[in-house]
């Protein structure tokens, strides 16, 4: 599961209205985006936006893991989007996604990034969790996502 502090209720959207690719990841950068000292959303979604040209981060089974290494932030920081309605996001599977997990990593931490990364995938390779979430309201996605609900066979 994620480690804690990644994820917070706030930046979780549950039957978000995004209705194309660049809505979502809009809408990712609007939740990842911290105080006022910080990257503000237009910049974070020019970094997904930038991420995302070099390769889709589509996977299959409706999931998306758009990502992206940023200046300024210390700490990683995650969104979770769920989707009112699959969007084309050019997916492995050639299929619509509508769970979006968006991941924001400090600009030095590679490492750091290709582990959560890894860790997201196999995540969300897991059925059951996806169809959990597709169920869920903010709060038990959060307990879903950081490991901390008590239905999960962890």
């Amino acid at each position: 599961m994620l480690p804690n502090g990644i994820l917070e209720t706030g930046s979780i959207s549950v039957a978000d209205p995004a209705s194309s690719k660049k809505r979502v990841l809009e809408q990712a950068a609007r939740l990842l985006a911290g105080s006022a000292d910080e990257p503000d959303a237009e910049h974070i979604f020019e970094r997904l936006l930038e991420r995302e040209r070099l390769g889709s981060t589509g996977l299959a089974g409706g999931v998306a893991l758009p990502h992206a290494r940023m200046p300024g932030i210390e700490e990683s920081r995650g969104a979770f989007l769920r989707l009112a309605e699959g969007v084309e996001f050019d997916a492995l599977d050639g299929g619509p996604v509508d769970l979006v997990f968006a991941l924001l990593v400090p600009e030095n931490a590679n490492e750091e990034h290709l582990q959560l990364l890894a860790r997201l995938a196999a995540m969300f390779n897991e059925e059951e969790l996806r169809e959990r979430l597709r169920k869920a309201e903010a709060e038990e996605a959060l307990a879903i996502l950081s490991g901390k609900s008590s239905t999960h066979a962890a």
